[in-house]
């Protein structure tokens, strides 16, 4: 990619863009199912139904079906469990975190005039939801027999000239020039020719044996959306209504990964053990809209469409990066050597286009006792960019984007049931894996219950929901691309309080 220019203040240096890669992508163009807590106990199958602050997230002409103004806020607590296999090693380890999750309120403006049956009723709303929390901890560690880093400096090395890692300060070298930075100062790799020219690397890690391996992510953040709606009904059969969506992430990331090794040594001095800290900084926000109907076929039965637009998101990353290694020629004394520039790189904005989403959905409702409600929503992944597409580095990730990702399904069920006062509500999910390979990011499940009572102007709801996915996400994303089995299980408890004006 183009590096435009640099600048150096206090640490920081600014640079053209950061390596982006398709997991990077991915975490952005995927939403958890958040919301009130009505919402989440019937797995969010709200799009033919509507009538909840979080329906509007589904299909915006849901805001149409309520007949007061109603606000609310819901908060969560989530508790995420990774268990790792790697190798045949099994760890884990767990993060617990309290979320505002959904705050907001619709307001209802009817024409109370009996003898107009056509567009009878304007909605107004706006709603806040943490669409997806990045609270997360992953411990992974095993002993690969076959595989070490040397093959992710080696990757990002071959074809830079020896001259320009050490001719040129770090700070103004590219991104894949900083990753040879670190692989040759910290004695990871050894060109084949000790010369400028040199464009060749062989590796300093001995072989013929086990490397033992550590993995540790610890992800914070959020990505949250706030929503504006309009929605209309006419004579209270076709409902019709609109979203603009404000999108805000912020997501912070450190890994570390360490490596160590009991092969023979040799006269000469080879890596015996290394630690490899990245900490990652993305913030940005982005706009999307929606578009949304629902239809009374009979007073029982209803349906509905909605389109999600693209998401347009502006982001920007900040990296630092630093190694430590250890090294012993055999009868030698072991030497230590840390690689840490104390600089972090900022680099210019750029653009991430997530997909958009059609949903469709249906729901029978059985009067005043209770309902079923079925959603089915089309994502196709592939259609992930990054912009300019015409930017030589975007082109590639681009191309990997369209060859990795695929077209993806989501089913949504839930039913409630009403006892006087008393809801008893409940909810499966199923959501296709956006990998062609199935195995990148698995298929997702995921079951819910809850209940809620009705004290008249003001409603309680509370709900738990349980997930799970598996994953195969290599460590890194070049040469080294070996990574653990993850089981991911998500335990959600939600509190809405619900206030009728």
């Amino acid at each position: 990619m183009k590096k435009i220019f640099f600048l150096i203040i206090t640490g920081l240096t600014v640079s053209a863009s950061y390596s982006q890669e398709v997991s990077d992508a991915i975490r952005y163009a995927q939403d958890n199912l958040t919301g009130t807590a009505r919402f989440r106990a019937m797995s969010g199958a709200f799009g033919a139904v509507g009538g909840d602050l979080s329906a509007i997230s589904v299909n915006p002409a849901g805001s149409a079906i309520f007949n007061n103004n109603q606000v609310g806020v819901t908060l969560s607590n989530q508790n995420i469990k990774n268990d790792s296999d790697y190798f045949g090693t099994h760890t884990s380890d767990k993060k617990n975190s309290f979320i505002l999750n959904q705050a907001g309120g619709i307001f209802v403006f009817k024409d109370r005039n009996p003898n107009n049956r056509g567009w009878n009723k304007i909605a107004i709303g706006a709603s806040y939801e943490n669409t997806n929390n990045f609270d997360n901890n992953v411990f992974s560690a095993g002993t690969n027999p076959t595989n070490n880093i040397f093959n992710y400096f080696l990757a990002y090395a071959n074809g830079i000239p020896l001259g320009d890692i050490t001719g040129i300060d770090y700070r103004d070298q590219f991104y894949n020039e900083q990753q040879a930075y670190f692989g040759y100062y910290g004695f990871v790799i050894n060109p084949v020719a000790n010369n400028d020219n040199n464009t060749q690397y062989t590796s300093n890690v001995p072989a013929g044996g086990n490397y033992y391996h550590e993995n540790e992510i610890y992800a914070r953040g959020y990505n949250s959306k706030l929503s504006f709606n309009i929605a209309t009904s006419y004579n209270d059969r076709i409902y019709l209504g609109a979203n603009l969506n404000v999108h805000v992430t912020d997501y912070r990331r450190s890994t570390s990964f360490y490596e160590d090794n009991s092969n023979p040594l040799v006269p000469t001095e080879t890596i015996s053990n290394l630690r490899f800290n990245n900490d990652l900084y993305t913030y940005g926000n982005g706009f999307s809209f929606q578009l949304g109907a629902i239809a009374k076929v009979t007073e029982e039965f209803r349906v509905g469409l909605a389109y999600e637009s693209n998401t347009w998101y502006e982001l920007y990353d900040e990296l630092s990066q630093s190694i430590s290694t250890t090294r012993q020629a055999s009868g030698g004394p072991e030497l230590y050597k840390t690689v840490n520039p104390n600089i972090v790189n900022v680099y210019d904005s750029y653009t991430l286009q997530t997909p958009g989403k059609v949903t469709f959905s249906a729901a029978y409702v059985f009067g005043k006792s209770g309902l079923i409600s079925v959603d089915y929503a089309i994502k196709d992944y592939s259609n992930t960019k990054y912009k300019p597409t015409s930017d030589a580095g975007f082109r590639g990730v681009n191309s990997d984007l369209s060859n990795q990702l695929t077209n993806n399904g989501e089913l949504r069920v839930g039913a409630e049931y009403k006892i006087k006062q008393l809801s008893l509500r409940g909810g499966y999910r199923f959501e296709g894996s956006p990998y062609k390979n199935g195995t990148t990011i698995g298929d997702l499940n995921s079951y819910s219950a809850g209940l809620g009572y009705n004290f008249g102007a003001t409603k309680l709801d509370l709900a738990y929901s349980y997930l799970e996915r598996k994953s195969n996400q290599g460590f890194f994303s070049q040469g080294f691309t070996d990574g653990a089995n993850i089981t991911s299980k998500l335990n959600n408890v939600s509190l809405t309080l619900l206030f009728e004006l």
